[in-house]
Order: structure tokens, then sequence, then C-alpha cells
């Protein structure tokens, strides 16, 4: 008996042991798309996976034909979840770690699961808000994988099929690895992702994965004729923050069977595509006596490294940060030195195209909020993946503004939805939300008081539902709310005497009348163009708009008027600027702070124009001040002006259409017989060129971290109105004199004359009967073409790049006054940025910091605009210098681990020097 306990006791230690050493699949989401069955283990893996219901309600449930099965298809395949609706059906995924990296892999075989062969079949993928890839479907009995290393930037992302109109769009599994902190960190993190070309192990005979890969990464075999494998049982030392491969892959190497060169390539699905490459090599004989193992590494027929020798039992690489691209084919070839007794090996490579982040996600408190909404009233609509982004997949029923940073809710329209119960506190977490429309539902209950916390908030429409108790207190207390609607069956809803008391002044229009909610909508008039007796209800959102129009109207008579009363007195009041805070662009709409002034008014404020501030094109800028406190800049057209009515309509509009932190403001506007005049908010230090040149009487010149700010501050009101505006804008002007300073030193775009609007936003540029613009920051291609695009903003803000750089305007003064591009040439050449940055710095800058600046102003200068960066780029290589401080600067960014790097590579390198790791 007590053997046998013994027997069991030790049984029990030896699988706990196992147990131990198995590695965790914490975190991992391992989903069999299609699948009826709850849960199960897959017998290679051990790897939980379960049905996709809990992820996802759209799309149905196929097997594939058993003409397509067999014992080599996983279970995971056997079924799939099609998607023959909507345009964007999305896998949610909860749960996510916030700020890690994940490796995200999808499978799909058709198996001709719909009985159509209607092959071949094309989709595209998106992780989130991004598109990963078009997936094209050929052959039925293949499984094709694609997979992608990607950093979560909330506690859960989704995964979305996009219907292209080539074919339905399916899936067979989908794959969640989270990643431990720091592996692929080069090359994975908030501003882009990568998505795998291939990973091969070479000299091994099957896929290596889990457990032998914590992170689940696929290793597949590659081997050649031409090739001996090489192997071990030893351990290899596989610790590394950066890549860490499992060591059953470092145990095999494969070297040439005959000759002294080991040569392989890796292919690219186009010239243009930005590849990463990472190569391992260990040393897998213990090499006694004379015998030594040395080579060259050349990529393309260019030496990369030379004189290596692998480390034994422990492993190298080499990688770059910077990714290839102008090939189809990158040809490596290792070659044994003339001293190498051995010829050269390698354990494995990958290979990774740059994926680019080019949209961005909604706010996350919107994306919680309507999540809550969603749930709550349990919609059906095809609510999928992010709400606002991309634009073209916004949910029905929402309005969104689309800033630098991230989206925002500013409306929501869920009326005659079939809501049922109390109105969701949930709508109380769109801040910025600006109309709220639930009317015709079967909502009851009182109204939140949290509503009463939506600061943006214009036009409530409750109307025709069946709410009860007192309207909260709040709501009478919300400046910026023109419209309340609870008109129709709200009787039971009492109002306060602070809201009663705003609406009878005109402070708000207020409707709590009763109405018949079962009448159909129909707003279209009898055909003999007589009154109807019949009542006519519009739609909500026709009725919301009215009403706004007409609080609109009443709004600006009234303040008008006050406006008005105030300006009777002659005398001028100190400029105390009551308003400390810029207001942000989704509070206030530009329509409401818009004031038509008088040139009586004009004469006032700036006490007969008595204070110049500056000269442009347009006429004088003068420094006033309102009857509040607020200081603005008043630009007067002169008489004897070349711009006239078009440029300051086309001014006027621009601002009327646009608001962004980064772009200066509009206050208003003067149309007085001969006047014409612009009222902007104030920027207390002028202008950028100003501040450069010294001009205005700086007490120190700014310093690098200030131009870095400024920079940034002025490429994101660019890139709004490149991307942020419906359609884009051009500005046609960007220069440092067009860069205005606040007090901080917040940067803002202004002087919007010259600006082209684009009829669409599938229009690619704008045709000109003449090139306008400042000398020196004008396009050399819009010169020459007479077609504008976003590239020629890109330009001339690359010439307000190399200013803040060097402090030097862009016609230089001296002999033959030389553009500022021909200036810095000669320093360039010889590779010396202390000769390059403006002196003012007195050295006091980070030089690899310099370096990246000075040729990103390089890449916004090229010649032809296809060579130059979008702005949505240089903001985030902007956001990347000014936040993460880079250590240094490399041209070809290539990092080793266990390499020495040859001379000959390091003059490669150039002239801002090598990095080894």
């Amino acid at each position: 008996m007590l053997d046998r306990f013994l027997l069991l006791f030790a049984l029990s230690l030896m699988l706990a042991l196992v147990n131990s050493q198995q590695p965790s699949t914490a975190g991992f989401i391992s989903i069999d798309c299609g699948n009826a069955n709850s849960k199960y283990l897959d017998p290679i893996t051990k790897i939980s996976y379960v049905s996709d219901d809990q992820f996802i309600s759209a799309g149905s449930n196929f097997d594939i034909s058993s003409e397509h099965i067999n014992s080599t298809v996983p279970t995971r395949e056997l079924n799939l979840r099609s998607f023959p609706d909507g345009l964007r059906n999305c896998y949610r995924l909860k749960n996510v770690s916030q700020n890690r990296a994940y490796l995200v892999r999808a499978t799909f075989m058709h198996g001709n699961y719909d009985g159509k062969n209607n092959l071949p079949t094309k989709f595209d993928l998106h992780i989130g808000v991004n598109y990963w890839k078009t997936i094209i479907i050929s052959d039925p009995s293949a499984i094709y994988t694609v997979e992608a290393l990607s950093y979560a930037t909330a506690n859960l992302t989704s995964v979305c099929l996009i219907n292209t109109g080539s074919g339905t769009p399916f899936i067979s599994s989908l794959e969640l690895r989270p990643l431990r902190n720091g592996l692929y960190g080069e090359y994975v993190n908030a501003s882009q992702s990568v998505v795998l070309v291939t990973r091969r192990d070479m000299g091994a005979s099957d896929n290596v994965r889990f457990p032998d890969d914590p992170y689940d990464r696929v290793w597949n075999p590659s081997n050649d004729p031409s090739w001996v494998t090489l192997s071990t049982d030893l351990k290899v030392d596989n610790a590394d923050d950066l890549f860490e491969p499992p060591i059953t892959v470092l145990q095999t190497a494969v070297t040439p069977a005959t000759g002294r060169q080991l040569d392989f390539s890796l292919d690219a699905a186009s010239p243009d595509d930005k590849l990463y490459h990472v190569l391992y090599f260990t040393e897998l004989q213990a090499l006694t006596g004379n015998a030594t193992r040395v080579f060259n590494i050349t990529r393309n027929g260019e030496t990369r490294f030379s004189w290596y020798t692998p480390p034994y039992l422990s492993y190298g690489y080499i990688y770059n940060t910077e990714p290839f691209e102008g090939y189809s084919r990158y040809q490596y070839v290792l070659d044994a030195t003339s001293n190498s007794t051995l010829p050269p090996i390698i354990n494995a490579f990958e290979v990774y195209s740059l994926m680019h982040l080019t949209q961005a996600a909604t706010d996350s408190g919107d994306v919680d909020a309507m999540e809550e909404i969603k749930l709550q009233y349990q919609i059906k609509r095809n609510w999928m993946g992010d709400p606002c982004a991309p634009k073209s997949y916004t949910w029905d029923g929402l309005n969104c503004v689309y800033s630098p940073d991230y989206p925002r809710i500013t409306s929501v329209n869920l009326s005659s939805g079939g809501l049922t119960g109390e109105i969701s506190r949930s709508f109380a977490m769109l801040k910025d939300i600006k109309s709220l429309y639930l009317s015709h539902n079967k909502l009851n209950g009182p109204i939140p008081d949290s509503l009463g916390s939506l600061s943006a908030l214009q036009v409530l429409d409750l109307s025709c539902n069946n709410l009860t108790g007192t309207i909260p207190d709040s709501l009478g207390y919300l400046s910026s709310l023109q419209v309340l609607n609870l008109s129709g069956n709200n009787f039971n809803a009492y109002v306060p005497d602070n809201l009663r008391k705003k609406s009878d002044v005109g402070l708000i229009t207020f409707r709590h009348d009763k109405i018949d909610c079962t009448i159909v909508p129909s707003p279209v008039p009898t055909s003999d163009n007589k009154k109807t007796k019949t009542p006519i209800i519009l739609i909500p959102s026709v009725v919301g708009a009215l009403l706004l129009l007409v609080a609109v109207v009443v709004f600006i008579v009234r303040r008008s008027r006050k406006l008005q009363g105030r300006a009777s007195d002659d005398s001028v009041q100190p400029c105390v600027d009551q308003s400390q805070q810029r207001p942000d662009s989704t509070k206030q709409q530009v329509l409401f702070e818009s004031r038509k002034f008088t040139y009586k008014e004009l004469e006032n404020i700036t006490n007969n124009f008595s204070r110049v501030m500056g000269k442009g094109g347009f006429g004088m800028v003068y420094h006033g001040c309102l009857e509040t406190g607020k200081q603005v800049a008043i630009k007067m057209r002169s008489l004897s002006s070349q711009q006239g009515m078009m440029e300051f309509l086309a001014e006027a509009q621009n601002l009327t259409k646009i608001y962004h932190r980064n772009l200066v403001s509009l206050v208003g506007y003067c149309v007085d017989k001969n006047c014409l005049a612009l009222v902007y908010e104030y920027m207390q230090r002028g202008s950028l060129h100003e501040n450069l040149q010294d001009k205005a009487g700086r007490a120190k010149a700014l310093n690098w971290g200030q131009r870095l700010r400024i920079a940034l501050d002025a490429a994101q009101g660019l890139e709004y109105m490149h991307k942020g505006c419906r359609p884009p804008i051009i500005h046609r002007d960007i220069k440092t004199s067009n860069i205005l300073l606040s007090e901080g030193l917040e940067a803002r775009i202004a002087d919007f004359g010259l600006s082209k609007s684009f009829h669409s936003d599938d229009q690619t540029h704008v045709s000109t009967k003449m090139v306008v613009g400042t000398p020196g920051y004008i396009d050399p291609e819009y010169h020459r073409t007479y077609q504008l695009t976003d590239k020629s903003d890109v330009y001339s803000f690359g010439i307000v790049l190399l200013e803040l750089i060097t402090g030097r305007p862009p016609i230089v003064p001296g002999p033959g006054n030389i553009h500022i591009m021909q200036w810095i040439a000669p320093s360039l050449s010889s590779g010396n940025i202390d000769e390059i940055v403006d002196e003012n710095l007195q050295g006091k800058y980070d030089p690899t910091s310099a370096w990246k600046i000075l040729e990103l102003a390089l890449k916004c200068t090229a010649d032809k605009g296809s060579q130059r960066p979008t702005m949505f780029e240089v903001v985030m290589l902007l956001k990347s210098c000014l936040e993460q401080e880079i250590d240094s600067y490399k041209s070809e960014n290539i990092y080793s681990k266990g390499f020495n790097v040859s001379q000959e590579t390091a003059s490669d390198i150039g002239p801002f020097g090598p990095s080894a790791r």
C-alpha cells in the first residue's frame, strides 16, 4: 500500500514538474470561427480554442465541403464564419492589456463551403481602424494565413473584415498572443505595426510553434539541396530583450554542402514594400585547434558586416530599424573570409513589412460610452468596430469631428430607434457631443442630471417619449444649450424655474407642448400650394435643424444688440483678457463667435488704429481690444492692396469652415462701405519669423525644444487642413511669418487668403492659372506644372523646418542672395551639423535630433511631390523627436548583437556614425 502511495506521489510530482515547465497561455485569445462547439483543446499545441459567438453577432456559420477534409486539416479550419451582409464586420476582442504589443493571426480556408465554387474572392482586413492586408483566396483547399505584430492602445481591439465588392468575406480562425514588453520594440509601437512576410527555421524538418515558442510564433522549415543541416541537443542561450527566438529554432542551422558561400533570397511583394529583416546566427559546433568560422555578409552586392564569428551556443543577430525598400528581391550572400577554415552558417530569419497607422481611433471614452449604449438598448444596427473611423464606416446615426489626435463624437441620432427604458447615463460620457436626438422612442423615467455636464451640448431632442420627473436644473444652466424639445407625451416631465426664465428671455428655444406623436412624418406640401389642415410633423433631425436655426438667429440678434449697446461708448476699455484659455474646437462653433463689426466699432476697439502690429499683402494689421477685454488683431485691407474681395471672402469662408487649436480663429469681420477687415484672436508673441530673426525684441532666442514644439504645432494645423477638412484645403502660403505664437509659444497657422479647397476627397490636385506664394517657399513642382497639391504645402513646411534649424530666412542675404537649400549644401556634404544649426542656440541642442529634423526637412523639399512625406507622416516623426529624444541618428540603422562592425560598414553608414549592439 505504501509503495502504491509513493508511486502515485512520484507521478503527481513529475506531472506537476512538466506542467510548471509548460509556457503560460495567459492572455491568449484563440477563436475557432463558425464552430458551434463551445471549447476544445488543440491536440498539438494544447491551446484552448473557443467559439466566436461571444466576439461577434453578425455572419453565418458554415462547414467546409467534405471533399476538402483530410487528416492534415486542423480542427479550426473545418468550419468558418461568412459575412454576406454589411460593408464592415468586426470581431471585438476584450480584456486586452493597454500599451502592450500583440501577435495577431488569422486563417482562411474556403473549402467550397457554399457549394458555389465561386473563386477567387477578395476582401480587406483591418486591425482596429487601420488597413492590415488584402486577402485573395483562389484555392479552396489551401489554408491562407496572415499575421501582424500590433500595439494595443486601449483595453480592447478589433479585427474587421471589409467587403470590397469582390466576394463574400469569411474567416476560419483568429488568434491573439501577448508579447513580452520590449519584444520587437523597434518595430511595434503606438505609431506603427508590422505585417509578417515570412519566418523561417533553417534546417528544420517541421514547423515550430507553441509550446516551443512561448509566444506561439510559427517558424516554417527552410531547406535547400545545396545546404547541409547542422543541429545540436545542447541548450542555446536565447536570452535577449528584443527578439528572443525559441531555443528549438536556434538548435538547427544550415551551411553550404560544397564551397565557401551560402546565399538565400528574401522576396518583397512590391519594390514599394518597406521591409524589416532579422537574421539569426548561432555556432553549434565546438571549434577546436585552428578551426575558425568567419564570414562577410552582403545584401544585393553591398557589404553589411565583415569578419563575423557566430557565438558558440549563444545567438547573434542583425536587423534594421529603418525599412529597406526599392527591390523586389533581396539577395543575401554569406561568404567565408580567406582565413576561415569553415563555411558560413545561418539559423533563422524573419521578414516584416511596415504597416503605417494612418487612422486614429475614436476617443476611448466615447467608444466605451457607445458600447454601453449599444448594450443597454440592444441596438441591432451594423455598429461594428470603431464608431468614427475610418470615416467611410462611421456608425449609422453618428457624426464625428476628426482632429489629428483622435475623432470625437459630436452628434447622436437614435430617433425612432425603438429604444425602451430610461435614458442611458452613458450619453453623459460623450463629452464633446453637441446634439442628441432621442425622439419618437419609448423612453421613460427622469432625465439624468448628468446630461447637464455636457458643456458643448446645443440641441437635445427628447420629443415623443414618456419621460417623467423634474427636468434637471443643470440643463437650464448649460450656456451652450440652444434647443430643448420635450414636445409630445412628456407631459409628466416638470420644468424648473431657471429653464422657464431662460426660455422667456430667448436664451433657449424650449418646447413642451403636446403634439400627436402618431402622425406619419410628411414634410411634403400639397399640390395646390395651399396650407393643409392636417398637422405636419417633420422628421426629428429636420425639427432639430430648424429649431437650431431659429436659436442661432435669436442668439445672434440678441448678442448683436448687446454688443452694439456696449460699443456706444467711444472710450476703449483697458485690455484685460477675461478668457484665459482658448476654447476647444468642439465646444463652440465659429458661427457663434463670428461677429460683424462696423467701421466705427473698429475705430473704438483699436483706439483710432493707433497701434500697428505689422503689414502684409492684404494691408495693415492693428491691435485692438474688445469690450470684454479680449485682445484681437484687425487685418485691414488697404485700398492699394493687390488682394481684394476674392481673397477676403476666401479667407473668411475658410475660417468659418475650419477650427483647430493650431489654426488662428476668426473673431469677426467688417464689410462697411470701403472697409474690408478681418478680426482675429491676438497672438502675443507675434510671428515665428519675428522670433527667429529677433525683430520683436525677444530676451533670448527660441531653444531647441521650443522649436520642435512649434514645428509640431504648425504641422498638426496643416495636417488638419489636408486630412481633417472635407474637402481638403491647401494653404498655399506656409511661411514663418504666417505661423503665429501665443504667450505660451503655442503655434497657430494664419493667413488663409490664398488657400484653395479641393472639390472632393478624391481630387489629387488643383490646376491654377498662375503661381502665387512667397519667393523661397514656393514648391518648384507647382511652379513648373501649375498643379497645386497638398505636397506643395509640405515643401513650404520643409523650408520652415530649415529656418527653425538654421535661424536663416529662405533667401539668405549675401553675395547673390542664395536659397537656404544652397546655403546648407556645403555643410551637408561634409556632415558638419554645427555649421548648419542656428548659432543663437550656442550649441545647446541634441545633434541626433537635429540630424533627424534636417533629414525630414530634406524629404519635405524633395523636387518631386511624390517623394515627399504626407503631413501625417511629418507629424508622427516630429512627435517621435519631441517625445522620445532619439539617442543617435543612423542613416542605415543596422544593429547587431555579437557582431564586429567593419570599417567599410561604418563608412557605408555615413557621416552620422554607426551604432552597434
